[in-house]
């Protein structure tokens, strides 16, 4: 039998396909935004421009006189939050203990309270969630030492424990939540309120704001 010629399959029509008039430049997966997700893109922008600008620039300046005379005195900076906070501690760990120290003569001494999932889940497990922050401070916190509680609900039990104790024990509390409801922002010594209730533009803010604690120190702002 003789072979049978294979034919050429035809082009991808999705190769060669253009974008409507009115679309060049704008594609997501090959496919031309819609005018909806436009707007939607171009809202969420606008809104979180307006939150970042409604900022109080002095108490994240004060934050950051904070955490300067915490690295000059040598105390310890402890940090904690859930989920999507529990995320941003963990970086601004990073950011802080390698960022803001290595070549530097003074260096940060930060603890993320998220880190040890053994000593979370082991609290959690045999005593209750609410404690999980709180319990390490015990450990470690000092009076002069500076905790950072990030909390977008600024509701969460165990943020608020874990402030309240180092309130009494004489450390400096720094809340990192919303301004609208939330008990952090009443307890904390120092709130940066986020001027929003959505969660995204909150936590936008979130990783601004800490990374604006910690590229002062990496640009030599102070």
């Amino acid at each position: 039998m003789g072979i049978k010629s294979v034919s050429q399959k035809p082009e991808m029509e999705s190769e060669n396909r253009k974008a409507p008039d009115g679309d060049e430049g704008a594609a997501l997966n090959g496919r031309p935004l819609s005018s909806a997700l436009r707007q939607f893109t171009s809202e969420y922008l606008d809104d979180l421009k307006g939150t970042l600008s409604a900022l109080d620039l002095d108490a994240l300046s004060q934050a950051i006189g904070w955490f300067k005379q915490a690295r000059d005195e040598g105390r310890m900076i402890y940090i904690c939050g859930n989920g999507g906070s529990a995320s941003i501690a963990q970086q601004m760990v990073v950011d802080i203990v390698k960022g803001a120290s290595f070549g530097h003569e003074l260096r940060f001494k930060m603890i993320g309270l998220t880190d040890s999932i053994s000593t979370i889940t082991a609290y959690a497990n045999d005593v209750d969630y609410s404690s999980v922050f709180v319990e390490q401070l015990r450990n470690f916190a000092r009076p002069g030492d500076v905790l950072l509680a990030i909390s977008g609900s600024g509701n969460s039990r165990n943020i608020l424990k874990a402030v309240e104790y180092a309130n009494g024990i004489g450390c400096r509390t720094i809340a990192l939540t919303q301004r609208e409801s939330g008990t952090l922002k009443d307890i904390a010594h120092l709130t940066l309120a986020i001027p929003n209730r959505h969660m995204g533009r909150i936590e936008d803010c979130f990783f601004i704001l800490t990374h604006m604690i910690a590229y002062a120190f990496m640009e030599g702002a102070v």
